[in-house]
């Protein structure tokens, strides 16, 4: 038996007031949004399945390829539109405004599910406590108290019923958990894991986020055989010969690859997943849809595509003359800077199919960064 599907429920459909301006899950956190950011930590997470986001009924078009239901008047209202939206049978819910929130984090959460009827980050509280206004009237006992933070995961049946029934405002989905009687464990929040609610809080995370870029590398490999025809197509570029490679599509044995370490590096399968050759639709499609795909889905989890680089095996046609256009033409297509993209060749030294003629290969490694 498998593991049990699991959703990630991230609510984005405040308005955050007081930042004041443009609503705090939309602000720009380095090269991303703050919600880009928490969505891409879900999405790029091995055991979530498929995302919701929650958003404002405005906010709609903020997020293309992504999933998004409209929320509620409150946040309790916003997170039940998610709930009634997902059918995994676990779900962890995750404020947007809370965007550094880390693999291991969510890793924990997970792993106290599976004993347990609900699971939540959270962090003792370390610091003195007060009452008072304006000065100290008195003090609290800080032992057993915590610092909640999210996801905050459930079985997506019991929470769903449990915020159905909750007879009006929560603090949190914890809160409406035990009002039904689950019981909820706590597992080791993070520091990083903060939320942004007030002026300076983005800059703090900025420095936080600032010091943890993540960078990765795919990498890729395609060969077509080589039939009949007049010209070969190599990375956007027509190139006269005298044959044309045979493939499903147009063939573009340099963008294909290309495509694949792209995907390698978002840990998101290959071109054949996302365009089965079996699929009619993409016969004689031009290979441009497919890497403007990969590169689209690459900004939508908040990564940016710094290097491209493709190396064509084969013994001709002469690459050289036209490895520029295909550079400048790939950097076009995938929409990152011209002096990004490598396009070279080399040969086989007529060893192999591509010595013989009988086909093209190309090897690509594509670097993605993530501030």
């Amino acid at each position: 038996m498998g593991r049990p599907r699991t959703a990630a429920v991230i609510v984005a459909a405040g308005r955050g007031t007081r930042l004041g301006g443009e609503p705090k899950q939309w602000r720009p956190l380095g090269a991303t949004r703050v919600c880009d950011r928490s969505v891409a930590a879900f999405a790029d997470h091995p055991a979530v399945d498929e995302v919701v986001v929650v958003v404002h009924p405005d906010d709609r078009d903020r997020l293309p390829g992504i999933r998004c239901v409209a929320g509620g008047a409150t946040r309790g209202a916003s997170v039940r539109a998610g709930l009634e939206a997902v059918g995994a049978e676990r779900v962890l819910i995750h404020d947007a405004a809370r965007p550094l929130v880390s693999r291991a984090v969510i890793d924990r959460v997970l792993a106290a599910l599976e004993t347990a009827d609900g699971a939540a980050p959270a962090l003792p509280v370390t610091d003195a406590l007060w009452t008072g206004r304006g000065t100290v009237e008195g003090t609290l006992d800080r032992e057993g108290l915590w610092r909640a933070q999210t996801p905050q995961g459930f079985r997506t049946a019991a929470i769903l019923a449990a915020h159905r029934a909750h007879p009006g405002a929560a603090a949190d989905d914890v809160e409406v958990a035990r009002a039904a009687g689950m019981r909820v464990a706590i597992v080791e929040g993070c520091e990083d894991n903060m939320k942004i609610t007030r002026p300076g809080d983005l800059e703090r995370a900025a420095r936080i986020a600032g010091g943890a870029m993540e960078v990765r590398t795919g990498n890729g490999f395609d060969v077509h055989r080589l039939g009949p025809g007049s010209a070969v197509t190599l990375c956007g570029v027509e190139v006269p010969h005298d044959g044309a490679l045979v493939g499903h599509s147009d063939a573009d044995v340099g963008w294909h690859a290309l495509c694949d370490a792209i995907y390698g590096a978002l840990a998101a399968g290959d071109i054949g997943r996302h365009f089965p050759p079996s699929d009619p639709q993409w016969r004689g499609a031009a290979s441009e849809v497919f890497l403007r795909h990969a590169a689209g889905l690459a900004a939508e989890r908040g990564w940016r595509i710094t290097h491209l680089d493709c190396t064509l095996v084969c013994e001709r046609p002469r690459i050289g003359p036209h490895g520029q256009a295909m550079a400048d033409r790939t950097a076009e297509v995938a929409g990152i800077d011209r002096g990004a993209v490598s396009v070279k060749a080399t040969t086989s030294e007529r060893l192999g199919f591509a010595g013989r003629g009988e086909g093209i290969a190309a090897l690509t490694t594509a670097t993605l960064v993530r501030p």
